[in-house]
């Protein structure tokens, strides 16, 4: 019964994270380790004047409609991580399969978006 309740509490544990990264994304605390072991970039797909009301620290912002003709020019490396931001995750989710198809092949989004960013107490700023 104790290996039942012990292997009860470690699925609820992790269902979390193998559920976002089963959608596809990265959570917040893996980006961060990221950007900070492999100088992932973070990139926002939002626009303009939603990137101004709120970012995460350090994200530069590229609308979606744009990310074919910008990302090039931001992200010259393209054996670096991407990792690519919106509101809720949807955007993102396209914004990485475009960034993938212009041969970012370790583009992700964040799962959950800037909504998880700020639900894991990482650091926001208004432009």
């Amino acid at each position: 019964m104790l290996v039942a309740v012990a292997a009860g509490s470690a699925l609820a544990l992790f269902l979390p994270t193998l559920t976002q990264g089963a959608a596809g994304g990265v959570v917040p605390t893996e980006a961060v380790l990221l950007m900070n072991r492999e100088k992932a970039v973070l990139i926002d797909v939002c626009e303009p004047n939603e990137f101004a009301q709120g970012h995460a620290v350090g994200s530069k912002n590229i609308p979606l409609a744009q990310l074919e003709a910008q990302l090039p020019s931001v992200v010259k490396n393209k054996s670096v991580p991407v990792i690519l931001v919106c509101q809720s995750g949807g955007r993102a989710s396209r914004a990485a399969s475009q960034a993938k198809k212009l041969g970012y092949e370790r583009a992700q989004a964040l799962a959950g978006g800037l909504k998880a960013w700020r639900e894991a107490s990482l650091p926001t700023e208004k432009a």
